[in-house]
């Protein structure tokens, strides 16, 4: 068996284009992101490890939130959930797998979550 790292944030809230009715287009939508970034991991890491060894937890924000292309409207959230596993592996060649999960909050009607997990792996 081999060793992973797995870096995460999760229930992140960001507000994007997203939608594909009417009542959707045209004003950002909230929606809650989580993501998991699976990395080559090293060989040890003791306390003096620098953070070149790891990944800063801030780039799976920035992935989900700046790094998205503003007023870009993305008809899916599957859409989304695609370009933030394409900027984490473009980000970090040690990136091996994402995995997004994205609930779409403005549609829920009794808490309920609504939404969709992507995971892919890198090509």
């Amino acid at each position: 068996m081999t060793d992973s790292l797995i870096l995460e944030v999760a229930d992140f809230e960001h507000d994007v284009l997203t939608g594909i009715y009417s009542e959707e287009t045209g004003k950002p939508q909230p929606l809650r992101i989580s993501i998991s970034a699976r990395l080559a991991v090293t060989d040890h890491y003791a306390p003096d490890t620098p953070l070149e060894a790891s990944k800063n937890y801030m780039d799976l924000k920035f992935a989900a939130s700046d790094a998205l292309p503003e007023g870009v409207h993305f008809k899916l959230i599957e859409a989304v959930a695609d370009h933030i596993c394409e900027t984490l592996f473009v980000q970090d060649p040690r990136v091996e797998a994402v995995t997004v999960k994205i609930v779409k909050l403005a549609i829920a009607e009794a808490n309920e979550k609504i939404g969709i997990t992507l995971h892919r792996e890198r090509k």
